[in-house]
């Protein structure tokens, strides 16, 4: 029904927020390293942004989910599924931009630059 449609679309834009607030950090600390001349590998910068936003990623996510299965448990019978859907995906969408999201940017950027090398290699 229209309601799943827009928890699906509120836990989309949610999870989406939090992936920009870690990359965000991300590129706050390349800069600061760039900025100090301190060389850091990519992967620890990733790291280091991780915890310095986790704590506030879960503290968000815990929240809203304690105010979401208020709703699904004490609510009216018409927004049970609109809330266990919106639980669902604050637990999806928190763990994706936290464990998924990151790593992948490692991994791309691994892999950007092994593309790169090789480039290099073959106009050598």
């Amino acid at each position: 029904d229209s309601l799943f449609i827009v928890g699906l679309l509120t836990i989309l834009g949610i999870s989406i927020n939090d992936t920009i607030v870690v990359f965000d950090r991300i590129r706050e600390n390349l800069a600061l390293n760039e900025q100090h001349h301190k060389r850091e590998a990519f992967e620890e910068v990733v790291g280091r942004s991780i915890m310095q936003t986790i704590a506030r990623s879960i503290n968000t996510s815990l929240t809203v989910v304690i105010v979401l299965a208020a709703l699904f448990f004490i609510g009216p019978v018409t927004t049970k599924d609109f809330a266990l859907t919106l639980i669902i995906g604050m637990v999806a969408g928190t763990y994706s931009s936290m464990f998924l999201a990151s790593p992948l940017l490692v991994a791309w950027q691994k892999w950007s630059a092994s593309a790169r090398g090789r480039d290099g290699q073959k106009q050598s």
